[in-house]
């Protein structure tokens, strides 16, 4: 246990210079342990894994795919937003838009056009912004451009205004209120308050099938795994180091003569882009999304995911996103009505007592080992030294 502590604080330190091909190895490894036992194994082993579980495991993997987009721009940019919720929600929408187009004529109504909110809603035609999304390639195109432009637009207001802290913060989240009131809207033509949902399949293969669920959730993972190792990159380039510089210290880096407000509208965008993708990925597994996706909570909720694995490392956020998920599946079984309390609960303690995150205790942890090692280094006598002597 000891040397496997040592190997990965060797690869995860809490200063951002750690890499991340262990984490990697072994989310990979996990992914397809748990891909083989649910194809593999017959349903009355003890290392069958259910397919509800594949499901939920794919969803834990999108929320921390979103918690890797917070992380870098809170993280390392200090921009803490409280809107990313309103992006994954954006690629969700994406998605869904495309895998309703995919139903046709299988519908309750029958109408191989319109989704059955619209013919329920008496819609004659379907709207501009629905056309073309039957297509793959035109909706994997809107889940990165839709929130990236928005990023983009709302990025440039804000940073070339120089609005910074607190205020900022608000700001991303009236903007994800705004959304979720429009959304909720039936004129909109997102299917209002219940969302969209009830898929079929995609790319021709069957949703409801075991083969699609891993397939989707292994997609996941390999996304995940791919987004975190260009992260790290993006992060150790000049770019990154300007990224930091900006975070400690922004008067002294525009001082320098960096133009701060572009970095920070181009990462804004990038993390946007992140959080799209998971929500496109979460929506196939979960089988549906409506405006609650839009909700404030939701976007407080991954900050806390991303303080309790340990802001600014990139590999603490997922884990932290993977770790209050889980916790949340087990109280909300328990005592759903409790959930929030333990959750703000959750916060106040680390913020108190953790305010590094989990990653950070680990690396306390190894630093008091160390010393541990190095004090009883100095305390044993030198024995070469006292026969040189006698």
């Amino acid at each position: 246990m000891s040397s496997f502590l040592n190997n990965f604080m060797s690869f995860s330190r809490i200063n951002g210079e750690s890499k991340v091909a262990p984490f990697v190895v072994i989310l990979l490894a996990v992914t397809v342990l748990a891909s083989a036992s649910n194809l593999l194994m017959p349903a009355d082993s003890v290392f069958y894994v259910s397919t509800y579980t594949i499901t939920l495991l794919g969803k834990y993997l999108c929320y921390a795919m979103l918690a890797l987009a917070v992380d870098v721009i809170w993280g390392y940019c200090g921009i803490l937003s409280l809107g990313h919720g309103a992006f994954f929600a954006l690629g969700g929408y994406a998605m869904g838009m495309y895998l309703m187009r995919q139903i046709g004529d299988r519908g309750v109504y029958g109408n191989p056009e319109l989704p059955d909110f619209m013919v329920f809603l008496n819609w004659s035609e379907l709207p501009w912004f629905w056309q073309g999304m039957d297509q793959f390639w035109i909706a994997m195109l809107m889940v990165l451009l839709v929130p990236g432009l928005l990023a983009y637009v709302f990025g440039w207001l804000a940073f070339r205004s120089r609005v910074t802290g607190v205020y900022l913060s608000i700001m991303t989240q009236a903007l994800t209120y705004a959304l979720l009131l429009s959304f909720f809207r039936n004129e909109m033509g997102f299917g209002g308050n219940n969302g969209l949902t009830d898929f079929k399949d995609i790319l021709g293969f069957d949703l409801q099938s075991d083969t699609t669920r891993v397939t989707l959730f292994m997609m996941t993972a390999l996304i995940l795994a791919g987004l975190l190792v260009l992260s790290k990159k993006i992060m150790q380039t000049r770019f990154g180091k300007v990224i930091v510089a900006i975070r400690d210290g922004e008067s002294r880096a525009r001082f320098i003569g960096y133009r701060t407000e572009n970095y920070k509208v181009w990462l804004f965008v990038y993390s946007a882009m992140i959080a799209g993708i998971a929500g496109a990925l979460y929506v196939p597994q979960v089988g549906i999304i409506n405006p609650g996706e839009f909700s404030p909570i939701n976007s407080i909720e991954i900050v806390i995911w991303v303080a309790v694995g340990g802001r600014g490392t990139l590999v603490g956020a997922i884990i932290g996103a993977i770790l209050v998920n889980y916790a949340k599946t087990k109280f909300t079984a328990i005592m759903p009505d409790g959930w929030l309390f333990a959750l703000g609960a959750m916060f106040v303690l680390v913020t108190l007592y953790l305010p590094k995150g989990l990653m950070g205790l680990v690396a306390q942890l190894k630093d008091q080992q160390l010393k541990a090692k190095q004090q009883s280094v100095a305390n044993t006598p030198n024995e070469k030294t006292e026969e040189e002597r006698a």
